[in-house]
């Protein structure tokens, strides 16, 4: 037994591999070792060591996932057309104010997450907002934003000197700190190379729809909050001197199909 050293060994833990002589000592390997006693199904195998019992093991194995994916393409809510015609009345909300919303295939963190919705009453948006501090690495989620409240509105509980939470304030020092008139509020363009990134810098004082109108969107807007001062590798369109403001909204209106690097990031 490699737990007592005392007795002959009478069971093998199928995780660890441990010798045990007795139920106390497999419990004290358990506890020692953290070890929850289940067979690793995916641990390598040598093909000198491999068996027609590991074989089998693969091939339940194999059974299990593919029950598994098939329970979850089957899934009753995500797939019910209920929600494909909210979807589809979203983006045409959306598009009918002039805002390009594309939705992400099932299973992507971004479609899980999004929490979007569109006041039919009020014919208003309630945005799934990220702001997102580069300088500080934090990032926050907001949900249920209205769409006609000001960028600048939104921001005030984060970089507000005096209206902001006294923790965000604390993490957010140097935001905090600084003028107002050195914020600015980037979002990424969409459908662009990797190695070609740019932003679009959005106007505190207006509006979220106003901002986000004739912009692409992919789920929800994820909204970048930089200081002039402070150097960072974000290009600005139009101040990068080879593409001019103007094309802005032709270029983040023009989005087919979803960036490589975005779809890696949402999943």
């Amino acid at each position: 037994c490699e737990t007592c050293s005392k007795e002959a060994a009478k069971y093998r833990c199928p995780r660890c591999m441990k010798y045990s002589c007795s139920l106390l000592c497999v419990k004290k390997h358990k506890l020692a070792l953290s070890c929850n006693g289940v067979r690793d199904k995916t641990a390598f195998v040598s093909v000198n060591e491999f068996t027609d019992l590991n074989l089998l093991s693969d091939y339940r194995f194999l059974e299990d996932v593919g029950r598994t994916a098939d329970a979850a393409a089957r899934h009753c809510i995500v797939h019910s057309p209920a929600t494909k015609r909210l979807l589809y009345c979203l983006r045409n909300k959306a598009r009918g104010c002039n805002i390009e919303l594309k939705t992400l295939p099932v299973g992507f963190t971004k479609r899980r997450e999004n929490s979007t919705t569109f006041n039919s009453m009020e014919n208003k948006f309630y945005w799934h907002l990220k702001l997102i501090f580069p300088h500080c690495h934090a990032e926050y989620t907001l949900k249920g934003v209205p769409d006609d409240k000001t960028l600048a509105d939104i921001l005030k509980p984060y970089i507000d000197p005096v209206e902001s939470d006294p923790v965000v304030c604390q993490r957010l020092k140097i935001y905090t700190a600084s003028p107002q008139s050195d914020v600015r509020i980037l979002m990424k363009i969409e459908n662009r190379n990797r190695n070609s990134i740019r932003y679009n810098e959005l106007d505190a004082s207006r509006s979220l729809l106003d901002n986000l109108k004739g912009k692409v969107i992919i789920e929800y807007p994820t909204l970048f909050v930089v200081l002039k001062t402070l150097k960072n590798d974000m290009v600005v369109l139009g101040q990068d001197g080879s593409e001019p403001a103007e094309n802005s909204d032709s270029e983040s209106s023009s989005l087919s199909s979803v960036e490589e690097g975005e779809i890696r990031d949402s999943s």
